[in-house]
């Protein structure tokens, strides 16, 4: 080992973690699929089509028709270090997907992105339980670091990314190009040293006592991942 006098960080011995294997991951309120777009695509779309807003923050455009999403689909599904999953209802209706993203099992880091939930999953504890599902599959994988990026100008994003107990870590500027336009990007993340409070964060909001016997929410998962998160957003 090299011996130095000046602050280089504590050694880590890691061996690496595992890529996604492309299983179903089940909850109480959704399963998540590994993405099959010509199987997946043509379930999503009719919940989707008349929601052009849900692409504003997405690097495509809205597809003009069912060919053309499912192609995006495809696309996505292609690209190196991508791992997609449908998220499916107990009724079987395709009502969104996420991705992992830029995969990196060396070192230890893996991102969440690329969430596109329909109507009728947004703002459901479905919704919640469909991030929770993939957070804690990377986690389990041996991944150190869960990343979550976002247009800066996506605000609802950031506060998403905040109440799952991301932690705020700053603003790229001028980070990208997409449709011809400026993207600042956000950074936010939570790592494994993070997690133990924050998946118990997640089972308890999660547990059935948690919600009344219309479905509502008794405790809000916000407070409770609060405490687990190291910085918050300036601007939320």
């Amino acid at each position: 080992m090299v011996v130095t006098s000046r602050p280089v960080g504590p050694q880590v011995v890691f061996e690496g973690a595992d890529v996604p294997p492309g299983v179903p991951l089940r909850g109480r309120f959704v399963r998540l699929e590994p993405m099959a777009p010509a199987r997946h695509g043509p379930a999503l779309w009719p919940h989707i089509k008349d929601h052009a807003a849900v692409w504003d923050y997405l690097y495509e455009a809205p597809p003009e028709d069912e060919a053309a999403f499912i192609q995006t689909l495809e696309v996505s599904c292609a690209k190196p270090g991508w791992h997609g999953y449908a998220v499916v209802q107990p009724d079987g209706a395709v009502v969104g997907y996420a991705f992992y993203l830029n995969t990196v099992p060396d070192m230890g880091t893996i991102e969440v992105g690329n969430i596109n939930f329909s109507p009728l999953l947004q703002r459901t504890p479905a919704a919640t339980e469909a991030m929770f599902l993939m957070m804690r599959q990377a986690f389990d994988l041996g991944y150190r670091r869960y990343e979550w990026k976002c247009n800066a100008l996506n605000a609802p994003s950031r506060r998403a990314a905040q109440r799952l107990g991301f932690s705020w870590e700053g603003i790229f500027r001028q980070h990208l190009i997409v449709k011809g336009r400026n993207r600042d990007t956000a950074w936010l993340a939570m790592t494994d040293a993070e997690w133990g409070g924050l998946r118990a964060a997640f089972e308890t909001w999660l547990d059935p006592a948690n919600f009344d016997a219309g479905g509502q929410q008794v405790r809000a998962l916000g407070p409770l991942t609060t405490p687990h998160r190291v910085a918050s957003d300036p601007d939320q």
